[in-house]
Parts: C-alpha cells; structure tokens; sequence
C-alpha cells in the first residue's frame, strides 16, 4: 500500500461510516422482482441479475438538493459486462441526472468507476476512474452531495470529483427539477467493459451486488412544498472544498483517473466545453 492510499484509509476511517436508514420506508423495487430482495429487516438490499433480466430501486422522494450515501459491495469475480449503479434523475426529455455507474469486468481486472452529469437532458460530461481498493471484498461509501453552488463525488467520503455550478457562465447545471434516487444492475455487454470487447459471461450468472447503509439527508420535495423551507441551513447544502482538500483531490486524479472528458479533443473537434476552461475545484 502506497502512502497516499494509506492517507486515504485513514481519512475514511476518522471520518467514520456513514448512518443506515431502511430500505422498507425509503425505497420501491421497480423492476426485476424477485432479483431484487430487502433483507434484514430492511438494512440490506440485494440486486441481481441474470440473462433474463436485472433488477432495481427508487427512492420514495422527489429531492431537490442534498446528501446521499449508500454502501455497496459489488459483484465478484468475473462481472465483464455488468453495471451496477447509483444515481439520481428527473424525468423527461430535458431530465437532469447525476451518475454512479460501476462497469464490471473480467476476473483479476479493475473495476471502472464511471461518473457523468446532465443537465436538460444533455451529458457528456463523464469522468472515469480506477479504486485504490478491490471494491468487491468489503462494503464502501458512495456519495452524491448536489447543492445550489457544485456537486461533489465522494468515496468513503473522500471527494474524487467536482462539477461545479457554472450558469452564470453559460453551463447548465441541475437546479430545478426535483430528482429521485435509483439504483440498478444491468447487463451492458455492448459497451460495458473494454468497450464492448469482453461480454458476459452468463455461466456466472446470477450477479449480486448488495446495498445498504442508505441515507438521504436532503430537501423533499412535493409539488410546490419543500421540507426545507424555512429549516436551519446543513452543511451539505454549502459544501465545498478547501485547500487542503483542493490539493488532495488533484493528487487522487492524477493517480486514479482514467478518462476525462475535459482533455478529450478528438472528441470535441470544435473547441471543449465551456467549463473545461473554468476552475475545477
């Protein structure tokens, strides 16, 4: 273990685990019954999938604005075209999104963490990275903090990226549509894993990757009432970097990220995105 990895072990551990809600009150299977099972008197919920379908959840509220966390174990072993996810969308055409994606792979190979944001139904905005960690042995934390002013990525609270509200200099941002949380596991064999190149292996099948430790600590939102109106403001709802993690987080993309969408001039022949040029934390 390297001396970053091991200042990222310790940080996760000072910070400490985040707090369990119940998958029986905060959530609704939405497809693939029964591969999608609440155990433990709610504390746990298993997606699988198999060459018949794969399964998945929703959160019981609309949300605009907040802090999400989730443990999960992902599947092991040879999982090449499988993707686990944790996520959050509106609905619609012009939907806002905010995205976990875990795209499997062969036995012995990493895992790809693959991240995006939409907003008014436009995307490509995804950053990917590897773990310092073999993400199938043990459960780890993965957050989505969305506020008015940027919305932070974060593993086992340690924040591994930054998209940053950015409209008054003409990028969209998710700012209006009330969004659920959702979770899924699916088959994506046509582009999952080394582009498509290593399907999947149904001989494996059934995958399982296990959730639990859900929490949603946000502002609900129902038709015009919002459960923060005239609340105390959370610190979830201001959150931002400071230096020390400014320079933590530039040290852990440089080490972990693989793909950026923001140096990809093959892929954006005519100039990148604007915020591209804006800074990133």
């Amino acid at each position: 273990m390297d001396s970053f990895v091991r200042v990222l072990v310790v940080m996760a551990f000072l910070i400490g685990a985040t707090s369990a809600g119940n998958f029986n009150t905060d959530v609704t299977i939405t497809w693939g019954q029964p591969r999608a099972q609440i155990l433990n008197k709610g504390q746990l919920l298993s997606l699988s999938l198999d060459n018949i379908s794969g399964s998945g959840f929703e959160s019981k509220y609309d949300f605009l604005y907040g802090r999400f966390d989730v443990q999960l174990k992902l599947i092991p072993g040879n999982s090449a075209g499988t993707v686990t996810t944790f996520y959050m969308s509106s609905q619609g055409t012009a939907h806002d999104e905010i995205d976990f994606e875990f795209l499997g792979n062969a036995s012995g190979q990493p895992y790809t963490v693959h991240t995006n944001v939409y907003a008014q139904g436009v995307g490509n905005k995804e950053q990917q990275f590897r773990l310092w960690y073999d993400p199938t042995l043990a459960f780890h934390t993965y957050t989505i903090l969305w506020n008015p002013l940027r919305i932070i990525y974060m593993v086992d609270n340690i924040p591994i990226r930054v998209f940053n509200n950015y409209i008054a200099n003409g990028v969209q941002y998710p700012t209006s549509q009330p969004m659920k949380v959702y979770a899924s596991l699916w088959n994506a064999d046509d582009w999952a894993t080394q582009g498509g190149q290593v399907k999947t292996d149904w001989t494996k099948a059934p995958f399982t990757a296990t959730y639990k430790n859900y929490n949603a600590n946000g502002c609900i939102v129902n038709g015009t009432t919002n459960s923060c109106t005239n609340k105390p403001r959370q610190s979830w709802q201001t959150m931002g970097l400071d230096a020390n993690a400014k320079k933590k987080i530039q040290t852990l993309q440089q080490k972990y990220m693989i793909y950026n969408y923001c140096t990809d001039l093959k892929r954006f022949p005519q100039g990148l995105p604007r915020e591209c040029g804006l800074p990133k934390f």
